[in-house]
């Protein structure tokens, strides 16, 4: 299946999008919908708001007016394309204070202020603790749900693909290029541009700061006993908003949290949204509730949405909107389409690119020299290490060599400068980075991306966290991703964890078997960690893995090697490399388990949670070259009894 034009996402600026493209003659577009009923558009509550929500970033600013100003022309299109009237109602904004300004209004603000006896004559049934309150006259509303429905008929009015229920498992990339996506019921499709418009899912499909913020919602009924609408304008109060629908329904929003996806409405949210909202407007009270329900916003660290171009030549991006996807559809759908059309980039286009989490200072300088290991008042220069006095060949994975026998994470150290210091005193070149905790920024993971030099260490992300094959296969697609913003386009390597238990993190080996069959064949090399299973070793070996990880204890116990007997067998029987992995605590373990024969050490907690870690990295690399050295060497026999080291043959007699 080809398109001229593939979209991810079928929420308002998917849609927009494909609207605006084919109103351009743009001949074959798709649109792909994960679920069109789940998507953010519906949860809303169709604000068109950027002078209440008082927005701080000027370019923001810019742009939310821009948008707001296409609205009575861009909704009549639609209306008259599809005959669906999309609730646009200019009816402004109020927002009530319970404590009087400290300092007016913006000056390019366009707001009036009401004292205590104008708001309540403006608008009646306000609540006794409002003293006053801003009149944004320009602000707005249209009802969301409408408006979904009529860019949906629109779009399949012009001929767009519309396909809902169809989930994108992965962005298959080549040479800076997108050459197609996976999908779970419609296969691979491919197309000669693609927009990523997937919202609060974004980031599952690429490493991108898109996180899901959950918003709770309901609606209330206007009973038969009140005969005209008492609100004709929206209520932005403290912590609620209240919106007025000519239909008789009253919208109140919305919680804001930080929950992940996880679903439904609460006791806890749905209280203190109408505790909030009865405080604001009293009657409400008396109003019967209609529907409750709650969405997922598309947030990014900034709170401004990712627009323009990305990594990829063909594909542009259009998500992160956050709360303002509604707002800005049609000044989104506008931009967008010049950028692909006609190559046409907007001023306000570099204020929102995606780079720009890329480029902020990290907390710390980039380290890419040798550093001093303090311990105390003293401080420990690195010694150079020796030329091996043995030939050796060197550490070859997938096709890649590799000098240094010594992998290194990045997790659980007390600061990203002691991360730095120890990667280079590890004098390691692969290191593993937690494609989840990267994503979510997670303490000891904020600004990872700049703190390391990954033109000189290859990236290895990991699938850390995730309990079922299916969790780890996307997780690997997105770090794959990861890798490849970082500049190593030709990067598939992937450390496959499925780790259930939560108390002794040992690794599932059906799972990993599943999802290592998977990744295989979608061209990864997967580097699986696994418990010391001769057979389960065997398996990932011949589906296609690129090595085998064996732990020599439980993850993070520092216990040492305790299951030397199956690693053995694991290193005798294998024609990958084996990689030890999990639960070495000194460097006299490290040499140890490479004087059994293993090809790589991984070592984190035992560096990050050192005293020093500097100090330790470079004990461990040691270990590491010694243990190669012991093991290439051969060690003398084990015998029962003692042997003298010098003959006695020969000897002066007395």
């Amino acid at each position: 299946m080809t398109s001229d034009i593939l979209i991810i996402g079928g929420g308002v600026i998917g849609l927009a999008i494909a609207v605006e493209l084919k109103l351009r003659g743009t001949k074959n577009v798709t649109v792909l919908c994960r679920d069109f009923q789940a998507a953010a558009t519906h949860a809303a509550a169709g604000m068109l708001a950027p002078d209440a929500e008082i927005i701080q970033d000027q370019a923001m600013r810019q742009l939310c007016w821009r948008s707001r100003t296409l609205y009575p022309e861009w909704t009549r299109k639609l209306e008259d394309l599809t005959g669906i009237n999309t609730g646009y109602w200019a009816c402004g904004i109020l927002a009530p204070v319970y404590q009087p300004p400290t300092s007016p209004a913006p000056r390019e603000s366009p707001a009036y202020w009401l004292d205590q006896a104008a708001i309540h004559q403006y608008q009646p049934g306000l609540g006794n603790d409002v003293v006053g309150g801003w009149w944004y006259p320009e602000d707005a509303q249209v009802d969301n749900r409408l408006l979904a429905q009529a860019l949906w008929t629109a779009a399949k009015s012009l001929g767009v693909d519309l396909k809902d229920n169809v989930t994108v498992e992965g962005l298959i990339q080549q040479q800076g290029q997108v050459i197609g996506i996976q999908t779970n019921t419609e296969g691979m499709i491919r197309a000669s541009h693609y927009v990523l418009a997937a919202g609060a899912w974004a980031s599952e499909l690429l490493p991108l700061p898109v996180r899901p913020r959950k918003g709770q919602m309901l609606s209330l009924r206007l009973p038969d006993f009140v005969p005209e609408l008492p609100l004709r304008r929206i209520l932005f109060g403290e912590n609620t908003y209240i919106v007025p629908r000519r239909s008789r329904s009253i919208i109140i929003g919305a919680t804001s949290e930080d929950v992940g996806f996880t679903p439904h409405n609460t006791p806890a949210g749905i209280q203190n949204l109408l505790q909030q909202a009865i405080r604001l407007y009293p009657q409400l009270q008396d109003y019967p509730i209609q529907e409750l329900w709650w969405g997922f916003r598309p947030d990014t660290p900034d709170e401004l949405p990712i627009l323009g171009t990305s990594h990829c030549e063909n594909l542009t991006l259009a998500t992160g909107h956050y709360r303002n996807g509604i707002l800005l559809a049609p000044v989104t759908a506008e931009i967008i389409a010049n950028l692909i059309c006609e190559q046409k980039s907007d001023s306000l286009l570099p204020n929102f690119h995606y780079t720009r989490f890329h480029t902020q200072p990290s907390t710390a300088p980039m380290l890419t020299h040798s550093a001093n290991f303090t311990n105390g008042h003293r401080a420990i220069a690195p010694l150079p290490t020796p030329d091996s006095p043995l030939p050796d060949s060197p550490l070859i994975i997938a096709g890649k060599t590799f000098q240094s026998r010594l992998m290194t994470g990045t997790g659980k150290y007390r600061s990203i400068e002691e991360m730095q210091q120890s990667v280079v005193a590890s004098n390691c070149q692969i290191v593993t980075v937690a494609v989840r905790r990267v994503q979510a920024k997670t303490p000891g993971h904020e600004g990872l991306a700049e703190a390391l030099d990954w033109s000189k260490i290859w990236m290895l992300p990991n699938t850390a966290g995730c309990q079922t094959a299916e969790e780890a296969i996307r997780v690997a697609r997105l770090g794959r991703e990861m890798a490849k913003l970082l500049g190593q386009e030709d990067n598939n390597f992937v450390k496959l964890e499925v780790i259930p238990d939560p108390k002794y993190l040992l690794p599932d080996p059906i799972g990993t078997l599943q999802a290592a069959e998977q990744l295989v064949k979608e061209g990864f090399a997967v580097l699986p960690y696994i418990n010391a299973d001769p057979m389960l070793a065997k398996r990932l070996e011949d589906v296609g893995c690129a090595t085998v990880m064996p732990l020599a204890s439980p993850i993070g116990s520092g216990q040492g090697l305790k299951t030397t007997a199956n690693i053995q067998i694991i290193i005798e029987n294998a024609k990958v490399p084996v990689v030890v992995d999990a639960g070495i605590g000194s460097p006299s373990e490290a040499a140890q388990a490479m004087e059994l024969g293993a090809d790589a050490l991984l070592i984190n907690s035992a560096i990050a949670l050192a005293q020093n870690p500097a100090a330790m990295a470079y004990a461990m690399n040691l270990a590491a070259v010694a243990g190669r050295l012991a093991y290439l060497a051969g060690r003398m026999p084990i015998k029962s009894y003692a042997s003298a080291s010098s003959p006695v043959t020969g000897t002066i007699n007395s």
